[in-house]
């Protein structure tokens, strides 16, 4: 089938969904039975001592849409990238042909980092756990034959989000789909990097500015994108518990929310744009809990803080991807079960998009056949396990509420701490969700080697023979590739129009105004990755966090 072809089909299923309020969206087919014929409510009514409102309704514990997916199936949104941007090109389309519903981008270090593949920083990682991405040639190249009017993406980027994006959008212009076309997401989240990621570039007080101006920028022209992805993916990925991800993550949502207050926004102007990112670990029915918990508490604190009028304001929206941490490179395809039953608690819990991991990411990049079936594994589960076919099917069961209730309430409690502290960022200037992490770590690794907690193939179930399985090859000289290109580029461009920009890039950063219309005029000029944020670095310097936690 033609790409165009499929992604056409794709948006026109997605396009089914009405978007007024109370409005209940088509469902996917008429009649709804088990294997054994026997018909399906939409939704149970609990009994025992448990009062829940409606999928749908607040505080959405049990959904944010009423009909959930009998109406549209979550997006099937796989995380791939790698080399350079026509080896991406060409695994997006294979995902695409093969049913993905939407594009997830992984860049490669330098580029999270701020840095073009020419820098001396770059030498040897260019290309080598993403893609790399210098200029909005590299943005072309990476979708071309894609069109953007008609695809969501998701780019996993932080510190240079603004530059990411502005390139984005000139891609896009060059296809001729409008900045209102735009649709996706952008992770945006700086709070978490300084808290466990460590892709940190600029000082938190400009990093938060940065932050706020493209929510300002976006909620004007640019109104379908998500303007952050507050992530607690990371967070648990570092260490931490399922409780210390919601509340963590949900700590740093409040701070975001308050900047943008701070920055003069109206809280309906930006907050229907947030949208969430959370892991999905091994312990089923805590995980599936933890998502419910999670609708309901920002429900509760956007309400009881800030009275927003517009009802996706308090409505949390997420993105789950399956625990990379959880992965095994001792018999890797154990790691197929670990996925299936991950992403069939983020199922269960509720998730808008997911992303299984690839039962070989403990040895290295997915191959295409490991990325494949960690698609059809999502597909398997929306299309014959049942699963999609009732909303909320865990609600009323008294384990499955009181796990809900008691995440809900000690994540509420650490937000309650952090606030004593002072609020996310001067916690995180003392270190203290670090250190909480870190020992949760600790812990955990202590239960395993204790063979307190087992891990199949690592301490339980061992082998003694080893199963070899092929790794996927990268290009050697993607490096000196990138390079080559970028020297091109440079000659090429009109070097005076590039410079006129950065100066602007410049003042504006000095001034105080609105940053990312004069990013997207340099990015237009062809101006780098690295030159823009070079600029911003003279005027913002760069910052080291506290050692010693």
């Amino acid at each position: 089938m033609d790409l165009a072809d499929t992604t056409t089909e794709t948006q026109a299923r997605l396009d089914e969904v009405p978007t007024r309020e109370g409005i209940m969206a088509p469902l996917r087919k008429d009649n709804w039975k088990t294997l054994s014929g026997i018909d399906l409510p939409l939704t149970g009514t609990p009994s025992g001592p448990f009062t829940l409102a409606d999928a749908g309704s607040p505080p959405y514990t049990r959904g944010i849409h009423s009909t959930m997916y009998r109406s549209r199936l979550w997006t099937m949104r796989q995380y791939a990238g790698f080399s350079s941007a026509t080896e991406t090109n060409k695994r997006f389309k294979l995902l695409l042909e093969r049913g993905q519903m939407g594009l997830s981008v992984a860049f490669d270090l330098p580029t999270q980092l701020g840095l073009d593949a020419d820098d001396e920083l770059s030498y040897g990682e260019v290309g080598k756990v993403g893609v790399s991405i210098s200029s909005v040639e590299d943005m072309i190249t990476l979708f071309d034959g894609i069109p953007l009017n008609k695809v969501s993406t998701s780019m996993t980027i932080n510190a240079p989000a603004m530059v990411l994006l502005a390139m984005y959008v000139v891609a896009g212009e060059e296809q001729g789909a409008g900045m209102d076309e735009l649709r996706g997401t952008i992770q945006n989240d700086i709070l978490k990097e300084y808290i466990a990621r460590g892709t940190y570039v600029f000082p938190p007080d400009p990093s938060m500015r940065l932050i706020t101006d493209i929510f300002q920028y976006c909620s004007t022209n640019i109104p379908r994108w998500n303007t952050i992805s507050i992530s607690g993916y990371h967070i648990r990925e570092a260490g931490s518990t399922a409780v210390q991800e919601l509340g963590f993550t949900v700590a740093n949502a409040l701070a975001y929310v308050d900047a943008a207050l701070k920055a003069g926004m109206d809280i309906d102007d930006f907050a229907p744009q947030l949208s969430f990112f959370f892991n999905c670990h091994n312990d089923f029915f805590e995980e599936a809990a933890k998502f419910r918990a999670a609708r309901k508490l920002w429900y509760d604190l956007m309400q009881e803080r800030y009275s927003p009028k517009h009802p996706k304001s308090s409505m949390l929206r997420f993105h789950t991807q399956v625990a990379g941490v959880s992965l095994t490179a001792q018999q890797p395809l154990n790691n197929v079960a670990r996925v299936t039953i991950q992403a069939l608690a983020a199922v269960l819990g509720g998730t808008q998009s997911l992303h299984t991991n690839s039962y070989d990411e403990a040895l290295g990049l997915p191959t295409e056949t490991s990325a494949t079936v960690a698609l059809r594994t999502q597909q398997i589960i929306a299309e014959e396990s049942g699963v999609a076919d009732v909303v909320d099917p865990l609600g009323g069961s008294w384990y499955v509420e009181s796990l809900t209730k008691t995440i809900y309430q000690r994540a509420k409690n650490l937000i309650n701490i952090i606030e004593a502290k002072g609020g996310a960022m001067a916690a995180i200037e003392q270190g203290w969700q670090q250190q909480e992490i870190h020992q949760s770590a600790y812990q955990h690794m202590n239960e395993i080697e204790s063979n307190q907690r087992l891990i199949v193939g690592v301490n339980h179930g061992v082998m003694d023979e080893q199963s070899t399985f092929p790794a996927q090859k990268l290009n050697p000289k993607i490096g000196e590739e990138q390079v080559a290109r970028l020297e091109s580029l440079r000659v090429s461009r009109n070097q005076s129009e590039v410079d006129k920009w950065l100066s602007m890039i410049s003042k504006a950063a000095s001034d105080g105004e609105n940053l990312f219309p004069y990013v997207i005029d340099a990015v237009r000029a062809r101006a780098t990755l690295g030159e823009i944020m070079g600029v911003l670095k003279e005027e913002f310097g760069t910052y080291m966090a506290p050692s010693g936690f």
